[in-house]
């Protein structure tokens, strides 16, 4: 046995492994600790982790130590790295007297120690070798007996924990084997035992974490409980879940720092709202800072030791996980927390303690980042560190300011005494950074202890940020690092140094929108103009300013008084003015034209009234405001007859877009497109936890956009030299007065000249000071014309019609003509189109703008060729308009005239025919000529009349006769009543009579009209359902001579003061499709009053045999003619059928003749006989109508018949 050594204690290094204890014959594992220590890492093992984690692939190592008692572990110890995961007994007895005299009892002693403290993960290892055979060859045991009797001793059940290891130290096959087998079942129980006692530690662990919220329960106690399970998987090289348990303790700590800020702390979070001491900064060079550790173990740590102990460890497994650009983000992420959770629990620091830990913070960060990559990696993840080197920049800046190392005088004795009290905190320097040059304790040290080494340090971490975030395309953070930099050098009295920052920031705010930053970066450029003596960018800046609506009234007063001041410095007229934009002045929001059109004719009187913003907080005094107008030569020909109406039109009121004069173009980008979000609870969705707003299209919105900008916008850095436009008009307005808000500015406008006017400038001069608009945009122009006299003569109506007199309207615009006293129109007479109108009509005189201002009477004279119109005195550019009545004569003889010529020596040709396209209408062209007054030629008028009847004949023969049929059609739209209709022979012939056919009588005298409707409730007609049948008979004229001559028309009643005239009708519905059964009476009789439209309506039931679109039934109408003279009159039916003659009347009317009687089918009796001839009965008669003269409105008509619904019930029994 070996003497017992001195023990070492355990050091929490990233070296630790399990601890495995050795007893029994220390000197044979000596021998082999070697090859065990080499071997048993080599294979990796799988662990198989509880509660569904994925499985893990390990190499197991272990620290092999003598086994004491005093490393067993002690009730209540949860140290997990102390504790001996295996216990190990080693042996390589061969001899039976050896192994009961001491062998055995010191087994029964290590197991009894083992059970004592609950350890169950052990095993007995025996060693066989071949040398010890040979010295005890006479007491030694098999092998194989010696193993049972231990295993019989110790094992009983357990006979795995009894292993044989043959000739280790020999290189052999069957040492090879035994060791092989002997290194995968130490490997398997040392797994079994971490799963085991990692298992029950996490259960431990997860049980302290429930309680929590229990008085007592500290963090700091739970910290390093779960410390220990990061430990041993740190142990494990399962950094992953080392690096999760830090994550959780993060993420509980944080929870518990918010819920103290929402009112709900914990008594435990009152040792770290103690004040803050020492602000050292993170300290990454250690893998474990003990120091802090301790301090946390023993619940003293602050809330920043807290926070660096846990980082540091994080970024240490983060760097063997090679991750190092994640240590970055995370590094950025604590120490905005950090200084959020400082607020929130009130830790009391000294002023600029904070920015110290975080400049210190930010560099250990970037040098330890520094320290485990190369140069190329550091250049291809700038994105990553640039914001630790903006941050650092920041806070270095905040001290600076803070200690008076930016100040021109440089610190006063309060600041000094401040930089020593900074200094104190950070404490020494740490011994892992003593030896570095570039430390960051040096370099914060020697930033604070003078003003040329703080602006040395501050202008090199601001020029690397800003190159950093130039390189990645940042450009807005590029440019707010920048504008930091100006803030510096105004603070340095170096404005020169201040203003290109200052413009590049103001630029890239501008263009992107920003309307608060430009505000800001406005007011320091006007500072650093001024400081410049940069007179004229002065004052557009103050101009700017004065008009945001981001400044206080106070403020924009003030830059206002500015501009108004230097405006009034000088009284010299002959001084160069200063000329700024006026879009930061005022905004031109309408122009209106006075009339409201753009379009006038030359010599009217027009005004152009100019709307104003004024943007300035109080009123400003114009001396005068003035506008540019350019006349365009070009377009200012005179106008002839038809170049009037093709005119451009030009719009009377103009309006102009306004923008923010803050800094908003309209090409900022976008606009944000929201959407509410809502976070309900999953018990209940009723229940709605949080809600908010989150911007659809933040990838467009936060695009950085084109700096460059147009130069008519306000939005300028600097201004833009503009001049008026030299030779144009001027429209001048003077003591002009703005008022804040909308003002209104009238100017009388040019409209002697002819031509298109463009307003192009507008200036307002305030002194020394002129406000100019360089472009008006959108386009304002106006157009002033002279126009020529024009005649129209337009129809009244749609369409002339030939032969009749149509009226047709005169349309004068005298254009620059002045209509006198004494002018007359000339319109030359044709024979085809006579004018009707009398010697006398009414006219009315219009404006330009269609008012009526007069009206007057006109004198005709008309003579064989020419007809006078005497025009009343009539102003330029007005219209005279009144009617004529024409007259085309549709032409009879087509045979072509002799031509004739007009007044002015035109012939006149033949008027053209052609048919009209819509209604085939044939077509003629009438042209006249006109004599003005105010033109030596003649003015042509055309108008086109329309024939409206189409005639055609055609020649009949029957036998010696001929028959001549003449068809007139009516094509228009006009209803004709044709009467006393003749034809006539052109050339008389003797021997040729005419004779008409025609009758008096009209042709249709009945109409039927019928329609089927569904029974009530239904939409549509079924088959074999009822349906009604509504017939409608109607008169259309009053019955002539003829209709009373046959005996059907009239009839008389009882008495002679009383006399009922009608007429009898019968009807018949009758199917011969056989699609319809007809239900009651199909046919009666009808009594028709003699009136015109009278109207009998009869109702019939039907039903429909099949489905599907079938035709209505026939409706056969027919005239009813009573018996004769002798008889009496039958009395009124009123529409009912008579009964006596029901039996005759249920015959198929088709089986009768046209001209058959009742009276001829029912005689039954013989003719011989003149008494029987004497009682015959005298029968009424049915005549039918002759052709065209009932005319049926549903012939070929068809109603959609739906097919019934199948209600049959079909039973079914089942046996």
């Amino acid at each position: 046995m070996m003497e017992p050594q001195e023990e070492k204690p355990i050091i929490y290094t990233m070296e630790n492994k399990p601890i495995v204890t050795c007893a029994g014959d220390q000197a044979l594992f000596t021998s082999l600790y070697t090859p065990l220590a080499q071997q048993l890492p080599r294979e990796p093992m799988e662990w198989r982790r509880p509660y569904g984690r994925a499985p893990r692939m390990i190499h197991l190592e272990a620290n092999f130590v003598q086994f004491k008692e005093e490393l067993l572990p002690k009730e209540g110890n949860k140290a997990l790295l102390t504790f001996p995961f295996l216990h190990i007994y080693w042996t390589d007895c061969c001899d039976t007297e050896v192994y009961k005299a001491s062998v055995r009892d010191n087994m029964m002693r290590w197991q009894g120690n083992l059970r004592l403290h609950g350890s169950a993960d052990w095993v007995i290892v025996v060693v066989e070798t071949s040398d010890a055979k040979k010295k005890n060859k006479t007491n030694i045991l098999p092998r194989s007996s010696l193993v049972d009797k231990i295993r019989n001793d110790f094992c009983n059940k357990q006979n795995d924990r009894c292993v044989v290891l043959s000739d280790p130290l020999k290189n052999s096959s069957r040492s090879q084997e035994s060791w092989s087998a002997f290194l995968l079942k130490l490997r398997t129980l040392l797994l079994m035992s971490f799963t085991q006692n990692l298992g029950r530690f996490e259960e431990d662990m997860r049980t302290l974490r429930e309680k929590r919220n229990q008085p007592g329960w500290s963090f700091c106690d739970y910290f390093m409980v779960q410390e220990e399970l990061a430990f041993v998987f740190e142990m494990l090289q399962q950094f992953e879940d080392a690096l999760l348990q830090y994550d959780e303790l993060d993420a509980l700590f944080t929870q518990y720092v918010l819920n103290f800020g929402a009112g709900d702390g914990a008594n435990w979070l009152g040792s770290f709202c103690s004040p803050v001491k020492s602000w050292t900064g993170l300290l990454l060079r250690r893998p474990i800072d003990m120091e802090k550790r301790d301090g946390i173990q023993r619940g003293q740590a602050s809330l920043l030791e807290l926070r660096s102990y846990l980082f540091c460890r994080q970024c240490t497994l983060l760097i063997f996980l090679q991750r190092p650009w994640e240590v970055t983000q995370r590094a950025l992420e604590l120490l905005h927390n950090c200084v959020q959770e400082l607020c929130l629990l009130e830790v009391s620091m000294l002023e600029g303690a904070l920015d110290c830990w975080v400049f210190l913070s930010c560099l250990e960060v970037l040098h330890r980042i520094e320290g485990c990559c190369d140069q190329a990696q550091l250049e291809a993840n700038v994105s990553h560190t640039v914001g630790l080197w903006a941050y650092a920049t920041d806070k270095l800046k905040s001290l600076g300011y803070m200690c008076g190392l930016v100040s021109e005088k440089g610190p006063l004795s309060l600041e000094l005494n401040r930089t020593v009290d900074l200094l104190a905190g950070l404490g020494d320097e740490k011994a892992e950074t003593v030896h570095s040059l570039q430390s960051p304790y040096k370099k914060l040290k020697e930033a604070l202890s003078s003003v040329e080494a703080f602006e040395r340090h501050y202008l090199e971490l601001s020029h690397a940020a800003v190159e950093m975030y130039t390189a990645i395309g940042r450009m807005r953070s590029a440019r707010l690092v920048g504008k930091s930099l100006a803030e510096f050098y105004m603070r340095k009295g170096d404005p020169e140094q201040a203003e290109s920052f200052l413009q590049n920031a103001l630029r890239s705010y501008v263009s992107e929108g920003w309307s608060l930053p430009v505000t800001h970066t406005r007011k320091q450029m006007a500072e650093c103009q001024k400081l410049l003596g940069k007179t004229e960018n002065y004052l557009q800046t103050s101009a700017l300013l004065a008009g945001d609506a981001n400044l206080t009234n106070e403020e924009r007063i003030h830059f206002c008084q500015e501009i108004l001041t230097f405006a009034n410095q000088s009284t010299d007229s002959k001084a160069q003015k200063v000329a700024l934009s006026m879009a930061s002045f005022t905004q031109l929001k309408q122009l209106q034209f006075r009339p409201a059109t753009a379009t006038v004719h030359s010599g009217t009187a027009l005004q152009v009234e100019l709307c104003l913003r004024s943007l300035m907080p109080v009123a400003v005094p114009l001396e005068q405001l003035t506008a540019s107008v350019h006349l365009n030569l070009e377009q200012g020909e005179t106008n002839g007859k038809t170049r009037g109406l093709q005119r451009r039109p030009y719009p009377g009121t103009v309006l102009f877009p306004l923008g923010n004069s803050s800094a908003m173009p309209s090409s900022a980008g976008p606009s944000l497109e929201l959407e509410e979000i809502q976070d309900r609870s999953s018990s209940d969705p009723r229940t709605l936890n949080s809600t908010g707003m989150v911007c659809k299209n933040t990838h467009l919105v936060m695009r950085r956009h084109d700096s460059t900008l147009s130069l008519d916008t306000p939005n300028l850095v600097s201004p833009v030299p503009v001049v008026m436009d030299d030779g144009a008009k001027m429209l001048m307005s003077g003591d002009v007065t703005l008022l804040p808000g909308n003002n209104s500015i009238v100017f009388s406008v040019p409209s002697q000249e002819l031509g298109t006017y463009t307003l192009r400038q507008l200036c307002a001069t305030v002194g020394q000071v002129q406000f100019v608009l360089p472009h008006i945009s959108p386009l304002v122009q106006y157009e002033v014309y002279s126009q020529e006299p024009q005649l129209t003569v337009d129809p009244l109506t749609d369409q002339l019609l030939a032969g009749l007199p149509q009226r047709a309207k005169v349309r004068l615009q005298t254009g620059h003509y002045t209509v006198k006293k004494g002018d007359a129109l000339q319109l030359t007479n044709i024979d085809s189109m006579p004018i009707l109108t009398s010697s006398s009509c009414p006219a009315t005189i219009l404006n330009s703008t269609a008012e009526r201002v007069d009206e007057s009477v006109l004198f005709i004279k008309s003579s064989d060729k020419v007809t006078s119109i005497s025009l009343p005195p009539t102003p330029p550019y007005h219209t005279l308009e009144f009617q004529l009545e024409v007259l085309c004569v549709i032409p009879s003889d087509p045979v072509r005239p002799e031509n004739q010529r007009l007044t002015n020596g035109e012939i006149h040709h033949r008027p053209r025919s052609y048919s009209h396209p819509d209604n085939h209408m044939t077509a003629i062209n009438q042209r006249m000529s006109v004599d003005c007054p105010w033109s030596i030629y003649s003015t042509p008028i055309s108008l086109t009349f329309y024939i409206p009847f189409k005639a055609k004949h055609s020649l009949l023969s029957a036998g010696n006769r001929k028959y001549i049929q003449v068809c007139l059609q009516n094509v228009s739209d006009v209803n004709f009543h044709l009467m006393d209709q003749r034809l006539t022979e052109k050339h008389h012939e003797s021997s040729l009579e005419l004779q008409s056919l025609n009758t008096k009588a009209q042709q249709t005298l009945y109409s039927v009209r019928a329609e089927i409707m569904p029974a009530a409730g239904q939409q549509n007609c079924h088959s074999g359902s009822l349906c009604g049948l509504e017939m409608s008979i109607t008169r259309l004229a009053e019955p002539d001579d003829d209709d009373e001559e046959d005996g059907g028309t009239e009839e008389k009643g009882q008495t002679e003061t009383e006399e009922v005239c009608s007429t009898k009708l019968m009807y018949e519905v009758a199917d011969s499709s056989s699609s319809w059964v007809v239900y009651g009476r199909s046919s009666g009789l009808v009594s028709m009053p003699a009136d015109a439209n009278a109207n009998h309506r009869v109702q019939v039931e039907l039903m429909p045999l099949f489905a599907g679109h079938l035709p209505f039934p026939d409706i056969k109408v027919f005239k009813y003619l009573p018996p004769g003279a002798n008889s009496a009159s039958q009395p009124e039916t009123d529409g009912c059928v008579e009964n006596d003659i029901l039996s005759l009347m249920d015959r198929p009317l088709d089986d009768q003749g046209d001209t058959a009687s009742f009276s001829s089918q029912g005689s039954v009796h013989s003719v011989g006989s003149g008494e029987q001839q004497s009682r015959v009965l005298h029968m009424p008669r049915l005549e039918p109508f002759s052709p065209g003269q009932v005319f049926n409105h549903s012939q070929g008509c068809q109603v959609l018949v739906l097919p019934s619904t199948d209600d049959h019930v079909l039973e079914i029994n089942a046996t």
